[in-house]
């Protein structure tokens, strides 16, 4: 058995990383990141980041460096993926930023993870292993020990596991499986010059078009150089194995859709596909010096764009509790007092959100869904900030909280 670190962080992503600048920018203590993958990187394409993960990354002192890669659009905007109509926006331009004190930026996931990654390694606190897919935890008084695939032991003492939807770290709390949702993901980018060259795009809104248990989302990326898209549809063709949401379906499925949605789904990249997972919440995933966060803690469907949102509050609401609390078993419950709660109302919430934008009115059930859907949308001013309170005033609301 080798001891690393004071505390070990299982998982490179976006969350661990967050959570190790959080521990030693709040802290003395040191902190070991454990990464499965035989380099630290991220894969995917674009993300999204509300107020509340700006806020998270300001703390960081990283916000500067995001912005310098990021777009910051103008709208979010919801249209009807066959008539291309406006079904309802929201203005992120002055107001809001007023209204939730930090931007909404979109840009690649590889940025983001790369200003998170650069920023660990400027502090000699922080330590990374590649190549460690991490099987078991377990715990004596005072000490956690971690073991690898080859059944290599790492002692620290506390450990926090961010290692994803598939955690193993996740085990000492759940047995629970992964729901498969029925639906899949395509998703990528290119360089802007090469969909630009068809016709004109939105480069200041962040778009969702919306239709019957499917969507496109479209953003540019990385300085307005490239072009995000994500397409989703749910399969009529759903088994636990096999080839299911497949590319042939994705062009069935959106058959009859608008122009410009069409054009898009042209320069879909379907070398991979994503099947959609998630999982339900949780009451508890803290145990001794022992606790999880970020997807590990509580994967959501990615409906809102709160999952790496989440993680990040989770990262900086730890760091807080570590720096105020005694003990790390005090600092974890403290933890997860608040952000069990939390996450569990957002990750409810992203799942009836995805129910609500995929109602179809042929279905007798979603009909009365769809109305009301529709009048909601049809009554909305682009300045109503009142409808994302719930998701991106959190650190604000949390401040006045506190204080009092």
């Amino acid at each position: 058995m080798t001891n690393i670190s004071d505390v070990i962080v299982v998982g490179g992503g976006i969350g661990g990383l967050a959570t190790a600048l959080s521990i030693v920018q709040r802290t003395d203590k040191t902190v070991a990141v454990l990464e499965q993958a035989p380099a630290f990187g991220e894969i995917g394409a674009g993300i999204q980041l509300a107020p509340n993960a700006l806020h998270v990354l300001d703390q960081l002192g990283v916000k500067e460096e995001i912005l310098n890669v990021a777009v910051v659009p103008k709208r979010l905007v919801l249209k009807d993926i066959y008539t291309a109509k406006e079904l309802a926006v929201l203005d992120l331009t002055d107001g809001f930023q007023e209204r939730f004190k930090q931007p909404y930026v979109v840009l690649h996931r590889s940025d983001l993870h790369r200003v998170l990654y650069e920023a660990c390694l400027k502090n000699n606190r922080i330590s990374f292993k590649n190549d460690e897919q991490i099987q078991t935890v377990s715990q004596t008084p005072g000490q956690v020990t971690i073991t690898n695939q080859r059944g290599e032991s790492y002692t620290a003492e506390a450990a926090i596991g961010a290692d994803g939807i598939k955690s193993n770290v996740r085990k000492l709390f759940s047995q629970d499986e992964m729901i498969c949702s029925e639906y899949v993901a395509y998703r990528g980018t290119l360089p802007i010059e090469e969909i630009t060259a068809e016709g004109d795009i939105a480069m200041d809104d962040v778009i969702m078009w919306i239709g019957p248990n499917l969507h496109l989302v479209q953003y540019p990326v990385r300085r307005g150089e490239l072009y995000n898209q994500v397409v989703v549809f749910k399969t009529y063709d759903y088994k636990p194995e096999g080839d299911w949401g497949t590319p042939e379906e994705m062009q069935q499925r959106f058959e009859g859709a608008h122009p410009d949605v069409e054009r898009a789904l042209k320069y879909i990249s379907t070398q991979f596909r994503w099947p959609m997972f998630h999982r339900l919440p949780i009451e508890n995933w803290t145990d001794e010096n022992v606790t999880l966060l970020g997807d590990a803690a509580h994967p959501m469907l990615q409906y809102l764009a709160q999952g790496g949102a989440q993680a990040l509050e989770d990262a900086y609401v730890l760091g807080e509790a570590l720096e105020n609390e005694a003990t790390y078993n005090e600092a974890f419950l403290r933890y997860q007092k608040e952000r069990q709660p939390r996450s569990a109302m957002v990750q409810n919430s992203a799942r009836r959100w995805g129910e609500i934008i995929h109602a179809d009115t042929a279905d007798d059930l979603e009909r009365a869904l769809v109305l009301l859907r529709d009048h909601l949308f049809g009554s909305h001013k682009e300045t109503n900030y009142d409808v994302a309170d719930f998701l991106y005033n959190y650190f604000n609301t949390r401040k006045s909280e506190v204080k009092s």
